[in-house]
């Protein structure tokens, strides 16, 4: 009886572990696509360059960002990547990621690869990864787990803790940009609103084409200097 219960533990083990970074039968009827396949890189590479640094690993069926060793605030032989499809249009995007011990890192959005912008954080909207125990007792702002990082606070702090898997559902939709953090809502905004612009104009990015006005780019994963993962990353255009 006991081995029967080990096997069948095992079983759902290996299940749930297949059942990562595919796609439900719903989803692919509603055409949802992998944008990580669990095996590679392939459809990423490195912003303002090629192929993504060493720093960069498949572990488990998950993209995570090794850092033993730093260089300033990047991993040595990291840097940022991004996705080779420029994203045009209204999309949805779900991913997952988990940090280790007072972890920063971005999921970026909007991402505009061009010679004027140096790095990535000064094009694309950063929707923060992070442990927020970096800010534990420290005044409210906007650098938190599922912040945009300088422009708006999440509506709720819902994020799991450092080691545990969130997830994540960022949805631009008829002008409309929804994000979902464990199920929950934690950002609401219209694109068009002047609340909106106001927050843009005042942030870091008013001068990105975001601040015009301009809702396409590739989508991209933040090096900050300190190890991460991501997995489950998948996207649905209309």
């Amino acid at each position: 009886m006991n081995k029967l219960l080990l096997l069948l533990l095992l079983s759902c083990t290996l299940i749930h572990t297949n059942a990562q970074n595919t796609l439900s039968a719903e989803e692919k009827k509603a055409g949802w696509k992998l944008l990580f396949d669990g095996k590679d890189f392939k459809g990423w590479h490195a912003y303002g360059a090629k192929e993504p640094g060493s720093a960069w690993v498949i572990e488990q069926g998950a993209i995570k960002l090794n850092v033993p060793e730093r260089a300033g605030n990047k991993a040595k032989n990291g840097g940022d990547i991004v996705t080779d499809e420029e994203i045009k249009g209204d999309f949805e995007l779900k991913a997952e990621w988990k940090v280790s011990k007072f972890a920063n890192s971005g999921i970026f959005f909007f991402v505009k690869e061009a010679p004027e912008y140096k790095f990535m954080h000064h094009t694309g909207l950063e929707l923060q990864v992070i442990d927020d125990k970096i800010y534990e007792g420290a005044a409210e702002n906007t650098h938190r787990a599922s912040d945009f990082f300088g422009i708006a606070n999440a509506r709720l702090r819902e994020s799991n803790p450092q080691g545990e898997w969130n997830q994540i559902h960022f949805i631009v939709k008829k002008g409309k940009l929804t994000v979902t953090q464990n199920g929950f809502t934690v950002q609401e905004h219209d694109l068009n609103s002047q609340e909106w612009k106001d927050k843009i104009a005042k942030s870091g990015l008013a001068k990105a084409p975001i601040g015009k006005g301009s809702y396409t780019g590739r989508i991209g994963l933040q090096d900050w200097g300190s190890t991460v993962w991501y997995r489950n990353i998948k996207i649905l255009k209309y």
